[in-house]
């Protein structure tokens, strides 16, 4: 015999992967989790029949209902194509520097961008300065954070990649900057150029640390172009026309296994369901839909390059909420009150590799 708290286990457990098809059991589980439940409450069809449900609250529903067609959330997001982008730099302090790249056109339309790399050309340091230091100095900590200029002229930083550099070594220096691109893309203003913080930082604190991290130096735009160090902004993409997912599934068109991803309906009958009843008022059902078919795997070379990624699977990239009317006991009366469940309905299916960067959402 299970217990409640096991079967709430269970049902929490009971989790598909992004765009497989959704289940009751997983409904279930969510609902359980939204109204701090062990298990389904049986509710009288007698008690039921004498419940009205508020004008507010059916208002409400019928808001996240509207709310739910806008909101998505995102799933993940390597490459074929890539494209150079000369930056200027802006030095304001002597260590710190900002680059400045205009993205206008700079992403081809219908693609992914799977990876941003910055490289930096560290500069030689003078032979005046190279006697003083000892073989043994630490090493200084570069830092690259995306920069973001608020409509109030306020401004927020975002950390996005950091690493050491010898300071007695010179040459280029790359650092990986996808999540910043990511983050410009989801700026209201896309035509302003994206702004990216270079620190060089001391990696050892304390009075007796040296500053030798102060000559740690990159090249500027104003030194004679890219031959010479210039920062170079390397953008990889993929071409979704090839690698991407088709949209919704032909109802017309068997499935195969050559099926291309793309999104297929799957409606959910709460009505049949044993333990919704008297318990779900609304929806009696709902299209979840699921990501089925396959995807294009990444030629040779690039699989090569990114060792890590794994192949690329037809998954659900956009999920929205699912808003309930559900009867509930409170202080021994029944009532009714609205939930809503997230990720429960897949609004775009994709294709990505297994292992590639989860974009993060901007914070307002």
């Amino acid at each position: 015999m299970r217990t409640p708290w096991l079967c709430w286990a269970l049902c929490a457990l009971a989790l598909a992967r992004p765009g497989a098809a959704l289940t009751g059991q997983q409904v279930l589980g969510s609902l359980l989790r939204q109204l701090h439940l062990r298990e389904a409450p049986v509710i009288d069809a007698a008690d039921v029949g004498q419940l009205v449900t508020p004008a507010h609250v059916r208002a409400q529903y019928v808001a996240l209902l509207r709310r739910s067609h806008g909101a998505h959330s995102r799933g993940k997001r390597f490459s074929q194509n890539f494209r150079e982008v000369t930056g200027r730099l802006l030095v304001s302090e002597a260590s710190t520097y900002l680059l400045v790249f205009s993205m206008e056109q700079r992403l081809p339309p219908n693609s992914e961008l799977m990876q941003a790399e910055l490289h930096l050309f560290q500069e030689p340091i003078p032979e005046v300065e190279l006697h003083r230091l000892s073989a043994s100095s630490a090493p200084a900590r570069v830092t690259i954070e995306w920069l973001q200029v608020r409509e109030d002229g306020s401004n927020s930083t975002s950390l996005v990649d950091s690493r050491l550099v010898s300071i007695h070594e010179s040459g280029w220096k790359t650092f990986d900057v996808t999540e910043a691109v990511n983050f410009w893309q989801q700026l209201s203003r896309p035509r302003q150029p994206l702004l990216l913080q270079v620190s060089v930082q001391r990696e050892h604190l304390g009075p007796l640390a040296s500053g030798a991290h102060r000559l740690v130096r990159f090249s500027s735009q104003e030194q004679g172009g890219a031959a010479h160090g210039e920062p170079q902004l390397e953008l990889h993409t993929l071409d979704l026309r090839d690698y991407g997912a088709q949209g919704n599934c032909d109802p017309e068109v068997p499935m195969g296994e050559a099926t291309r991803c793309c999104r297929r309906e799957l409606y959910i009958d709460l009505q049949g369901m044993k333990w919704a009843e008297n318990w779900v008022l609304e929806p009696p059902g709902f299209l979840a839909y699921e990501c089925v078919g396959t995807c294009q795997q990444l030629p040779e070379p690039l699989s090569f390059k990114w060792p890590f990624l794994g192949p690329r699977q037809c998954v659900a990239s956009e999920m929205t909420a699912l808003p309930m009317i559900v009867s509930v006991r409170e202080g021994g009366r029944l009532r009714t009150r609205v939930v809503s469940l997230p990720n429960m309905r897949v609004q775009t299916c994709s294709c990505t590799s297994d292992g590639a960067l989860i974009p993060r959402r901007m914070k307002p």
